[in-house]
């Protein structure tokens, strides 16, 4: 009975872990292919009218797309480094989630600048998340690396003379 023993049951969820995960993957990554032929598309069409507004809306809108797309590489990224080394990196998660505070913030559409709660918001979203990152940034210089072989109880000695002669007579 495989399952009813602790050490099977978490064999068995580990294993639908990563199933999950590499389905996501892929799903992921088939999304990513369409949106970006989208944007290469809707670019192309674009460029081609001469109307665009290229210092306006049609900029925004590329904007926006573009985050997307760099926001979908990011969890992708998620995904991949959870497989690689089986536990979410913290840094990448608050990363991603900078990256799309800010998409919020660059392509911020009309009528949104009216409303203060939403601005200050954001604002607050922002810094909280800075801070976050800086914080796990901090952890991560500061503590030490953990010492992956047996420690030597002696040093070895020192094949150069003292200084100074070596005070011998």
């Amino acid at each position: 009975m495989g399952l009813l023993n602790d050490r099977g049951f978490l064999a068995a969820i580990n294993r639908f872990e990563r199933s999950l995960a590499k389905v996501l993957s892929i799903a992921l990554s088939l999304v990513l292919v369409v949106a970006g032929i989208q944007m290469l598309l809707y670019l192309g069409t674009d460029l081609l009218d001469l109307q665009v507004n290229w210092t306006g809306e049609g900029l925004i809108r590329l904007l926006d797309e573009i985050l997307v797309i760099l926001i979908a590489l990011e969890v992708l990224q998620n995904l991949t480094a959870y497989l690689r080394e089986h536990v979410v990196q913290i840094e990448l998660v608050l990363v991603t989630a900078l990256t799309a505070v800010a998409r919020k913030v660059i392509v911020m559409p009309p009528g949104m600048q009216k409303n203060p709660a939403e601005l200050i918001g954001l604002g607050v979203a922002v810094l909280a998340l800075a801070a976050a990152y800086w914080l796990v940034r901090q952890s991560h210089l500061t503590t030490r690396p953990a010492r992956r072989g047996p420690t030597t109880g002696f040093r070895a000695p020192d094949p150069l003379p003292p200084l100074g002669g070596g005070g011998e007579a």
